[in-house]
């Protein structure tokens, strides 16, 4: 934010009273009034109050401040007025109230954080993102990659600042609210960065955020987005990477959109194709024929990449016994897991029948 754009508005002030009026930063420091000698002080003390108490007036040493809005849980700037009386509060409301227009103008207008905001949402032209990269000299073909947090239960509103308090490089990185309960980091990161490197960041974010909010989140990471128009593709897959997660990755709290696999693809599949697919494979007897303890043994047997003794060692049972489990899937479903294609096609639709149940749909 431009400290001449406040300078500019307090001198206008300046014909309508005789007080001081002015504008601090988020560290005390007084960065433009209409009184000239003031600009330039520092006042720490007023930090700390005025982000206990950021919606109404408040006195300090004489002054009345009031913070301006921002898009973080700390006051982002708090214009004063000097005096403690009931003039100074009304002067000071309605300087905010001035200055908070001018403020939302130029964050809209040259505010990095809104430009990287309407690009993730697509509410800005392809056209205009030249333009706009152009006036604020923002990189355009730096690699970034877009992580989603997403709040298991309801929203901590501290999740936004501790997330940013991470990532404090607000000229490269960018930790941005897109909804009441969503924050989006979007990370610029070296050539050639792997995607263990970015689930390895994720994990961090979600180990400090556990640690700091005691809260439960899920991270989707998009792929990495070469060019800044890029981004807004990046940011659909981190959501469909946290959707897909949902109903195929249940356990896991970080998603790659790269590491999706066959899940991606089931998701967007039409449910009548799904629901077709199981009929065909599942001819003798439907999937749901199949009992807990038998599924159980499926998904251990996968697990064991298709090895009877290891996947009866793990079980604690004999050999013999896991091969008449298997015997008895055959004549269930016609399909023999000992089989890398009955295999693939069985895994395939329980993935199928996870996704249907997730959409409600249970026959």
């Amino acid at each position: 934010m431009s400290s001449r754009l406040f300078q500019s508005i307090v001198l206008q002030m300046k014909e309508s009273t005789d007080r001081a009026i002015g504008v601090i930063d988020i560290e005390g420091n007084v960065i433009a009034c209409n009184d000239l000698p003031i600009i330039g002080e520092h006042w720490p003390n007023t930090v700390e109050t005025l982000n206990g108490d950021r919606d109404s007036t408040v006195v300090i040493d004489g002054k009345t401040f009031k913070s301006l809005s921002g898009w973080s849980a700390q006051f982002d700037y708090a214009v004063f007025v000097r005096g403690d009386d009931d003039e100074a509060k009304l002067i000071c409301n309605m300087a905010a109230v001035a200055l908070n227009g001018v403020k939302s103008y130029y964050e809209e207008k040259y505010d990095k954080t809104a430009f990287v905001k309407n690009i993730l949402t697509d509410n800005i032209l392809l056209g205009d993102i030249y333009i706009r990269a152009k006036e604020l000299h923002f990189a355009t073909d730096v690699p970034r990659a877009v992580f989603l947090v997403r709040p298991v239960e309801s929203a901590d509103v501290a999740l936004l600042d501790a997330v940013q308090a991470m990532f404090p490089n607000r000229q490269n990185d960018f930790v941005i609210s897109v909804n009441e309960n969503d924050v989006v980091l979007v990370k610029q990161i070296q050539e050639g960065v792997s995607g263990k490197e970015l689930i390895k960041t994720a994990q961090q974010i979600e180990e400090t955020v556990s640690t700091e909010l005691k809260q439960r989140i899920v991270i989707g990471i998009g792929t990495v987005a070469e060019h800044l128009r890029d981004l807004a593709r990046s940011y659909k897959e981190a959501q469909m990477a946290i959707e897909v997660g949902k109903v195929f990755d249940t356990e896991r709290n970080v998603i790659n959109y790269d590491n999706l696999g066959i899940g991606r693809l089931i998701y967007q599949l039409p449910i009548t194709l799904c629901e077709m697919f199981l009929q065909e494979v599942f001819k003798k007897n439907p999937i749901d024929s199949l009992d807990s303890e038998t599924l159980f043994t499926i998904n251990k047997f996968f697990e064991n990449n298709l090895n009877v003794s290891e996947t009866a060692r793990k079980l604690f049972v004999h050999r013999n016994t896991l091969v008449y489990r298997l015997e008895k899937i055959k004549k269930l479903t016609g399909l023999d897991l000992r089989e890398f294609d009955d295999a693939i096609t069985f895994k395939v639709a329980l993935m199928v029948k996870k996704y249907l149940v997730s959409r409600g749909i249970n026959s």
